[in-house]
């Protein structure tokens, strides 16, 4: 599904910050190690677009989950992964650091827990925790671009995005 009509509000801001293209590729890198599955970095960027309300984010990362096989049961309830059957553990622990990082903590406690941190510990060895870290941290950064730039709704990097 192509759209016709833009929305963008701003044309491809890596034809002004060339090195965009340097940071992007080695987020990607570092992120790329194997140590996460790539379906759970997919969902971890997925349920960040939808926290914070972002179309572009949200369809390009359920493009990204269905053209690596994932079922429309898995992608649809990332949403109300709490309480949905199709999450591993390592998953559960993967969506909630990601919820705790990009929602406010409750009054008086920390973003992250030391039981949420400890809980993902539990699933992930020090190499895949960081990458993980990264993960969160990349999505953080490509949804400043996301909010702001308001590129095309695309399910495919290789499709155009901004105006």
């Amino acid at each position: 599904m192509t759209n016709t009509t833009s929305i963008s509000r701003m044309p491809n801001p890596g034809e002004f910050v060339p090195e965009l293209k340097d940071i992007s590729a080695a987020l990607f890198r570092a992120t790329g190690n194997q140590s996460v599955p790539r379906a759970t970095m997919s969902l971890v960027h997925l349920r960040a677009g939808q926290i914070v309300g972002n179309t572009y984010l949200t369809i390009l990362n359920t493009g990204f989950l269905r053209k690596a096989g994932e079922s429309e049961e898995r992608i649809t309830a990332v949403s109300s992964w709490q309480d949905a059957p199709y999450f591993t553990e390592a998953e559960r622990a993967a969506l909630a650091l990601v919820e705790a990082v990009l929602q406010p903590a409750q009054q008086g406690k920390e973003r992250v827990s030391d039981e949420l941190y400890a809980e993902a510990a539990r699933h992930y060895d020090e190499k895949a925790l960081a990458t993980l870290t990264i993960a969160i941290g990349q999505i953080n950064f490509f949804i400043a671009l996301a909010l702001i730039g308001k590129p095309q709704p695309v399910s495919s990097l290789a499709d155009e995005q901004w105006d």
